[in-house]
């Protein structure tokens, strides 16, 4: 799907904006002014921002929700005010990193519950279903959540009753400090397949492959043709949670993550080589 140059540039601005409020957060967690736990979502925003939804539309998030809260158009002071706990946050400050949620914007929240969002985001779709709007609602949620039996009963209901969701699996290679190959059977797209759903596997750092699938997922939806599962490789640039000391991943690993997996890195590449856009390193977050 073309893109306008107004579309790509809004759409590096918010995976800007995503990856400087995570390495904000990272200072502000540093200096012991935060908290609780914070999941940080720096290194996955292609995902996010890739999605191709309208206000309108439903996303049920996870633990890991901030980048999904900005690219659905979260007030990005209100979430960090949210996060600290103060009374101007989104949620007046009761939810914290991991509950934010704000349903004017189709935010349905952030959940700390590992596979809390499926059934939700079902939910959602079939409100649009039997009320005859053409909503779709995205759930995204991590490799480790495809194990839980909410999302495989979540999967079956949806191909069902053909509802307008879409699964997106965000797998960032662990559970935790588990590799997701240790405890993940066979492909997760399989899974989709097994029950006659759509499903594509994609790059998690190429936001126009991201944006493709997405956009052919949501066509689908609107279209009456029911659920998708988007398996969606991706990196996750620090550990799980903020005392996380990732020292299950090597020092060459991580370095060679973010020099090889950088979804900026290569949004700027792919549209400096089709001379689409010019001096992105200047944009800065809005």
């Amino acid at each position: 799907m073309q893109l306008s140059r107004d579309q790509m540039l809004n759409a590096y601005r918010r995976m800007k904006t995503i990856r400087m409020f995570e390495d904000r957060l990272l200072d502000e967690i540093q200096k012991g002014e935060i908290a609780g736990f914070t999941h940080l979502y720096a290194g996955q925003e292609a995902v996010a921002v890739g999605m191709n939804l309208v206000q309108s539309d439903n996303i049920a998030s996870t633990h890991r929700g901030h980048g999904h809260c900005i690219a659905k158009g979260c007030d990005v002071h209100g979430m960090m005010a949210e996060i600290f706990g103060k009374d101007t946050g989104i949620c007046r400050g009761k939810g914290g990193s991991m509950h934010i949620a704000d349903l004017s914007k189709g935010m349905l929240g952030a959940n700390g519950i590992v596979g809390g969002g499926p059934p939700l985001a079902c939910g959602a779709a079939m409100t649009a279903q039997v009320l005859g709007r053409d909503d779709v609602a995205v759930v995204f949620s991590g490799d480790g959540a495809i194990n839980q039996g909410t999302t495989a009963e979540s999967m079956n209901l949806a191909q069902v009753w053909k509802l307008p969701v879409i699964f997106a699996v965000e797998d960032n290679g662990f559970g935790e400090a588990t590799a997701s190959s240790f405890v993940v059977a066979g492909e997760i797209v399989k899974r989709a397949d097994a029950l006659g759903m759509a499903f594509a596997k994609v790059d998690g750092v190429d936001f126009f492959a991201v944006h493709d699938a997405a956009a052919e997922a949501v066509a689908r939806a609107r279209r009456g043709e029911g659920a998708t599962l988007l398996h969606i490789e991706t990196p996750r640039y620090y550990g799980h949670f903020s005392g996380d000391p990732d020292n299950y991943r090597t020092a060459e690993e991580k370095a060679a993550m973010r020099r090889d997996r950088d979804c900026l890195t290569t949004f700027r590449r792919r549209v400096g080589e089709a001379k689409l856009l010019a001096d992105l390193k200047s944009i800065t977050g809005g």
